[in-house]
């Protein structure tokens, strides 16, 4: 199979392709604008590859997309590039529209064009894999769980252009009959992730002495999830999920803000132990809270355990330890990220720079 990844240099696409190409045969076309959270250098060790192609293409450019679909001619589409960071799309919602409505518009104009043109087994054996998020959901109460047929309710600007294109997505199989998959993931975490995001910003301030920022009073919940335990899960959604339906895909791991930032606080401070700045929870550090925030998210992911046999493989212990350990082992990447636009300052506060 012929795989287009859209924004595989990105955290959880890279991840993919690493899986594609590591783990099966599969040959995969990494499709990315390399924007500021995209990067080449997490695909290092499978970019010479021969079962991997690199596509300089941001999905705005409809030519562009048209010659890719057209040279590569692919067997399935994994759409995960977007603009992904909610605090960026508080003081700047205009690239998310653009990127995440848009380019969605843009990639199913396409890659339908690209189907209708298909016959035989290839036509009725190809999927269209849009990788949503469960922020679409808006806020949940201190009980229950988000699943599959939970109403939307987004509450940033970053949500709400991911729930446009998730609608998107479901008018174009309605309408046209076009092969889709939708999935919806909790918060992820792991290796290779920007450090904008609250991990791996903690662990990299931590290490430096610098303030460890929590919003409000750390009482927002996530259910994390392992970057490598999702992408297990989205390469199974592609190949065997139902044509039409939704997945919704969590780690089972509910943690407040500040649990996390304290779990991690206590991982370096047995894991880095000559460090000057033990303990690491004196530099935790509590600042306003950003507009909208939303209190608890939580998936339950029952339906792709049951149907298509997927649960999380990592703990949030478990995987939270390699992570640190990755970016204790990997601080010439993490340099190299840092060097960029982004110097891991506040974001989100909704004032104009």
């Amino acid at each position: 199979m012929k795989v287009i990844v859209t924004g595989g240099a990105g955290f959880i696409g890279s991840a993919v392709i690493r899986q594609y190409v590591n783990d099966t045969g599969h040959e995969v076309v990494n499709l990315d604008a390399l924007t500021y959270a995209g990067n080449l250098e997490s695909l290092t060790d499978i970019e010479q590859n021969a079962r991997y192609i690199f596509e300089h293409v941001n999905i705005c450019d409809i030519k562009a997309l048209e010659r890719v679909f057209e040279q590569h001619q692919p067997d399935a589409i994994m759409h995960l590039a977007a603009e992904s960071h909610v605090d960026r799309s508080i003081d700047g919602p205009a690239e998310f529209i653009q990127t995440n409505i848009v380019g969605t518009y843009n990639l199913l104009d396409v890659a339908k064009k690209y189907w209708d043109g298909l016959s035989g087994e290839k036509k009725a054996l190809f999927r269209f894999h849009h990788v949503s998020t469960d922020e679409v959901y808006g806020d949940l109460g201190k009980t229950g769980y988000f699943t599959e047929e939970t109403a939307y309710e987004p509450s940033s600007p970053y949500s709400a252009s991911k729930a446009s294109s998730d609608h998107l997505v479901r008018a174009w199989h309605r309408t046209y009959g076009f092969p889709v998959v939708i999935t919806n993931c909790s918060n992820n975490y792991g290796g290779y992730q920007f450090p904008e995001k609250l991990i791996p910003l903690v662990i990299l301030n931590a290490l430096e002495g610098r303030p460890l920022p929590v919003y409000g009073k750390g009482d927002q919940i996530r259910d994390w999830l392992h970057v490598d335990d999702h992408a297990r899960a989205l390469r199974l959604v592609l190949e065997t999920g139902k044509n039409g339906e939704t997945y919704n895909i969590g780690g089972h791991n509910e943690k407040t803000n500040l649990e996390v930032v304290k779990t991690i606080c206590n991982l370096l401070d047995k894991l880095v132990p000559d460090s000057p700045h033990i303990p690491h929870d004196s530099l935790i550090s509590y600042v306003t809270d950003r507009p909208g925030h939303d209190l608890r998210y939580a998936i339950d992911a029952d339906k792709i355990a049951a149907e298509l046999g997927w649960i999380p493989e990592e703990t949030f212990e478990s995987g939270l330890e390699k992570t640190i350990h990755w970016y204790l082992e990997n601080a010439q990447w993490c340099q190299h990220v840092q060097d960029g636009s982004y110097q891991r300052e506040r974001l989100g506060t909704g004032e104009e720079k």
